[in-house]
């Protein structure tokens, strides 16, 4: 069956485009004004941002603008376009000559698809690049602990400060001597001045041992220039991963390597950080196809009476995307605690405007 484009088409399609994309204008203006916009000017008086390097700054943070700008413009793009249709009687005219609500729902379903697809490779790609670009995360501790099958511990690594692959201050606790069966003793402490991470090993360089008899007391100090650690399989670059998405927020990792980390902590047994981590890794999926439940609901919202007030549409839509954002780190906190599992907590919100689209086009009796 041959796809066929009509004059209404290219129509709807044109004005909800052209809302939407002053809506989503709008929006970003808003959103960057106030402090963002001030602190930028500032800066830049103050001699700490070049004019130039001022225009890249708010360049970098557009694209985590236009992540909650896509669906708020969507649906306010929609909704301003059909309740301006109806005021004007142009919805009434549509249904008069046989088209239904489906049939007039199709271009602003196209738009919304194109919308969802903008939306997904802005939080894939966009987002974790500007961020890159933007944030420089200072030097930080961290403490990665090895284990065995049992889930003991074997090996502690504290790093007082790290940058890349780069490491100072680091101390060893080595557990592997077995005291029993299931309990490990702290036998040997190693501390470096500093350190370098490769894929398949840590290089620990001016170390000082510190051998421990089962009392804890030392019975021998020595020096080593160098020493290697976290040799065994994949432990050294696992532990790097670990690391350096520690000190970093799920919008900077992109779909693939949040994946990853999401399966390496599922491993290590990092629990709460697992279930978060799935949870958002989730709402990179569910939260663009938002757009298509946004788009559905403004149309509805749209279709009013003539003499009907404008303002109860837009009322609800902004309570609706109050509700939607507001709510998202409840449920990102239901999701970490175990309360539910991550995909009840990050489906939950599409799932709630999809019932509340069928209450509105029931209500509407279209």
């Amino acid at each position: 069956m041959k796809l066929r484009i009509s004059i209404y088409d290219k129509y709807i399609f044109n004005q909800v485009l052209i809302t939407t994309f002053v809506a989503i204008l709008l929006f970003t203006v808003v959103w960057i004004a106030p402090e963002m916009l001030l602190n930028t000017i500032k800066k830049t008086l103050e001699g700490v941002y070049t004019a130039k390097e001022a225009v890249w700054v708010l360049v970098l943070e557009l694209p985590k603008i236009l992540g909650k700008a896509f669906p708020v413009g969507l649906l306010l793009g929609t909704l301003f376009t059909f309740d301006k249709l109806s005021k004007d009687s142009e919805l009434t005219i549509f249904r008069a000559v046989g088209l239904s609500f489906k049939r007039i729902l199709a271009p602003v379903l196209v738009l919304s698809f194109i919308v969802t697809g903008m939306c997904f490779v802005t939080y894939d790609k966009l987002i974790p690049y500007s961020v890159a670009k933007r944030d420089k995360h200072p030097s930080t501790q961290y403490i990665y602990t090895q284990k065995d099958k049992n889930n003991v511990p074997t090996l502690a690594v504290v790093i007082s400060h790290f940058r890349d692959n780069y490491m100072e201050n680091i101390i060893v606790l080595d557990f592997s001597t077995k005291l029993y069966n299931d309990v490990h003793q702290l036998s040997d402490i190693y501390s470096a001045k500093t350190g370098t991470t490769y894929q398949d090993k840590w290089v620990l360089n001016d170390v000082s041992h510190y051998k421990i008899n089962s009392d804890g007391i030392f019975t021998n100090i020595e020096k080593i220039p160098a020493m290697n650690i976290l040799e065994e399989g994949t432990s050294a670059q696992d532990a790097y991963i670990l690391m350096t998405y520690s000190m970093k927020k799920e919008r900077e990792i992109t779909n693939a390597n949040l994946k990853k980390y999401i399966d390496l902590l599922k491993r290590e047994g990092l629990d709460e950080e697992y279930r978060y981590m799935l949870n958002k890794y989730l709402q990179r999926f569910f939260h663009p196809f938002v757009c298509v439940l946004l788009a559905i609901m403004g149309t509805l919202l749209g279709f009013s009476k003539p003499r009907e007030q404008r303002l109860i549409g837009f009322t609800i839509a902004i309570g609706c995307i109050f509700l939607y954002y507001i709510t998202l780190p409840f449920f990102d906190l239901l999701a970490e605690k175990g309360v539910l599992h991550p995909l009840i907590t990050a489906a939950f919100p599409p799932l709630a405007f999809l019932a509340a689209i069928i209450g509105f086009y029931k209500s509407k009796d279209l």
